[in-house]
């Protein structure tokens, strides 16, 4: 090339250039794998989330359209990755891949031999990526969705001048609670996409235990239906309460609780992922109680089933209950995710040992 010193370009060596393509294809096959997985699930949730219209009357699309749209720019952007990273090294899904097809060659030997620890933390964070990010990203979507369309309500009708008993009413409950959760998945759904030396947010250890991954799979769909179904559900997304004093005071106080959780996202931030270990966060809320989100998503749970406990007592002293035993056991499951990511982090280092000594509550200061 005329003009060009040559001697300055970066040289990459064959066998390096073939580590990268292998390295992107297995990236970008698993991609395509989970978002077809993701999109053709025999799930009502599912059906649902791609069956209606995104956007705006100008410019709708499906959820389909943009799951496969935004597979395909950060695929574009893997690409670019692995064309310029220095070090590429064998991606995790290069790993997982050839760990795949070991197991399909000779799964009597595959299983007698086991896996080395580099070996299994890239099997386990491709499972667990391949998993959560097509989830979150279209979640992403029907939150930024919700977020606009009761915010446009909100506008429409001057709301934001009109006082908190008609802010905190349909519209501007939901315009609220949706945006903390755009915030709260904005987050994870990067720290599932994103691993970088350069943001110090490599996967250092997976959850190593089948009770560790069961408790968090527990409570996300597909499998929160069937926990749902054994523990029962007793929380309202918009409690309503018939005394409009209280019902402002205890639906601003679900917000707040959501805000805080959201925070306790933001805190992680590039290292927000369930069942790893990326670095122990001890800034925001994680400098206060260990386990800031579970705490505030509980409590707001509580509220939201206030209503519901009450009208099941109504009912009878028995159904009142089973009303408060369900929401208790969906607590402990909680305090279940707690305890099992403890154990992980213990295991890795001394790091979270140390971090415990200093923040020694769990959820809430000065109890547990």
């Amino acid at each position: 090339m005329p003009g060009v010193n040559e001697s300055a370009l970066p040289i990459i060596e064959p066998s390096s250039f073939a580590l990268r393509m292998q390295g992107l294809a297995a990236s970008a096959a698993v991609v395509v794998l989970s978002c077809a997985a993701y999109r053709y699930a025999p799930f009502d949730y599912t059906r649902a989330q791609f069956g209606k219209l995104y956007g705006s009357e100008s410019l709708p699309f499906t959820a389909e359209e943009f799951l496969w749209s935004a597979a395909t720019i950060y695929v574009l952007l893997l690409a670019a990755y692995f064309i310029a990273v220095r070090n590429a090294g064998t991606a995790k899904a290069l790993r997982a891949v050839r760990i795949a097809l070991a197991f399909v060659r000779n799964p009597g030997s595959f299983i007698r031999n086991g896996l080395a620890a580099e070996d299994r933390i890239a099997a386990l964070s491709t499972l667990l990526k391949a998993f959560f990010a097509p989830m979150m990203t279209i979640s992403l979507l029907a939150f930024s969705q919700g977020a606009f369309e009761n915010g446009a309500v909100l506008l429409a009708g001057n709301s934001f001048q009109s006082g908190i008993f008609v802010l905190l009413e349909r519209h501007g409950f939901w315009f609220f609670m949706q945006l903390i959760c755009f915030v709260d998945v904005s987050i994870f759904t990067f720290g599932y996409l994103i691993e970088l030396p350069l943001l110090r947010n490599e996967i250092r250890s997976v959850e190593p235990t089948l009770l560790g991954w069961s408790a968090a799979l527990a409570c996300y769909p597909p499998f929160n239906l069937i926990t749902g179904f054994i523990l029962g559900s007793t929380v309202s997304d918009f409690p309503q309460f018939e005394n409009p004093t209280i019902h402002v005071i205890l639906d601003a106080l679900l917000l707040l609780l959501m805000a805080v959780y959201a925070s306790a996202s933001v805190a992680l931030g590039w290292r927000a992922s369930n069942l790893t270990h990326r670095g122990i966060v001890s800034r925001g809320p994680y400098a206060i109680v260990r386990h800031p989100a579970y705490i505030s998503k509980n409590l707001s749970w509580w509220i939201g089933s206030f209503p519901i406990v009450g009208t099941a007592f109504a009912k009878s002293p028995i159904a009142g209950l089973w009303a408060i035993l369900s929401m208790f056991a969906w607590s402990m499951l909680y305090f279940l995710r707690a305890v099992t990511e403890e154990d992980h982090l213990r295991r890795v280092n001394k790091e979270y040992d140390a971090y415990a000594a200093r923040v020694r509550y769990r959820f809430i200061p000065g109890i547990i």
